[in-house]
Parts: C-alpha cells; structure tokens; sequence
C-alpha cells in the first residue's frame, strides 16, 4: 500500500501541470494543497463532483477516474470537446465587435438545438476569456448575456490536445446533482454554489430550496 501511495504521488508530481481552461468565478485552485493529503490516501477510488465548475480542483488533484457533473450544459459540451483534443479554429480576439457577433452566434445555435456541437464548444471558450470578469450568466430565456470585457490583453489558447491524455478516464454528465449515480466506493468532493440566493448560475438559477435538498442528499 505504501509503495502503491509512493508511486502515486511521483506520477502526481511528475506530470506536466495543466491549468483550469476557463476563468470559472468561485475556482479552488487554492484550495488543492490542503485537499490533496486527503486524496492520496484514496487514489485508487473515483472521484465524483456533482460541481465541477471550472475543472481546478479534479485538475489540481488529477484522478485516473472522475466523474464531473455541473448544471450547466454548456460548460459541460466545452469539457466533452477537450477531452478530445479540441483545436479552436474560430477568430478570437480582444475586440467588441467580434465579441458580439459571436455572442450572438453562440445563442443562436443554443436556440437551434446546436449548442453540443464544436461551434459552440469554441465560442463559448471565446466567451468566457473575453466576456466580463470571465461571467457565464443567462437570462431567463436561456440566453447568454455577459457584455464584452475590459482587458488590456489576453493570452487565447487554440490547442489544448494536452488535455486529452489526462481526461482520458474522465467522464462528464449535465443535470440536477441528484441524478449523479454513486458507487459506494467513491471519492465525492462537493463544491455547491455559494449560499446565497444565486439565481443566475444557470437558466434555472439555484436557490436557498437547492441547498437545503443539497444537504439531504449529502446525508444521504
């Protein structure tokens, strides 16, 4: 066993560390130093997050197996993408104009029943770097409407083929927490959104009636 715990932690450090793809508002990067001890001792077992968010702790703790739930299904299809080696192909650049044309893109094909697609894979990576304060916020009629940001510069990523070797044995589901299916021998790492009446966190929002049946079923 502790040979077994020696080696994981080498294969940890060894590996060549890859950041979180997007700015994800509440991210714990931070906080995987203190996680990671714990994890160790349980490498073997998948980890579960009902809410992944924006991948920086299950990239910071970096499992053989995962299984990453959010909400949000728009995130979710970017995820499925990288996990294939995604190349953006799209014009990305710090400009207004461009920012609004592929806003306006993006929720069209959302409306279009496109939003699992590659496009919107890479426009919503376009949004999100380029967008204020890297939000994702919806309207009530599923809309994207985060307006352009204010940044002197910003460092776009086209190839993230480096990404597809480590989420190899990672598997990615969208919807309610409580449908992630558990096996009694998993990792769970549940990060909610914040206790507050959130209401934007996606189209249906997440309110104080979304944590109270959070706990419960974390009781469970």
């Amino acid at each position: 066993m502790k040979a077994n715990a020696s080696a994981a932690r080498t294969q940890t450090i060894t590996q060549p560390k890859l950041k979180p793809p997007l700015k994800w508002a509440g991210g714990k990067r931070w906080l995987v130093p203190h996680l990671r001890p714990l994890w160790e001792r349980h490498r073997h077992r998948r980890l579960v997050e009902p809410f992944c968010g924006g991948l920086a702790v299950t990239l910071g703790l970096r499992p053989e197996r995962a299984l990453l739930n959010d909400v949000n299904p728009h995130l979710i299809n970017f995820f499925r993408w990288l996990k294939q080696g995604l190349v953006i192909e799209i014009p990305m650049a710090n400009d207004r104009e461009l920012y609004y044309r592929h806003r306006q893109e993006f929720n069209r094909l959302v409306r279009e029943g496109q939003s699992h697609t590659r496009r919107a894979a890479e426009l919503f990576y376009y949004l999100n770097r380029t967008g204020y304060n890297g939000l994702c916020r919806f309207n009530k009629k599923g809309a994207f409407n985060v307006p352009f940001g204010k940044y002197g510069r910003i460092n776009y990523r086209r190839d993230f083929t480096a990404y597809k070797e480590v989420l190899a044995g990672w598997e990615f589901m969208s919807g309610d927490f409580a449908a992630v299916p558990l096996d009694p021998e998993d990792f769970v790492y549940a990060d909610p959104p914040y206790d507050v009446e959130f209401t934007q966190y996606a189209a249906q929002g997440f309110t104080w009636e979304d944590q109270v049946r959070l706990a419960e079923w974390l009781a469970r």
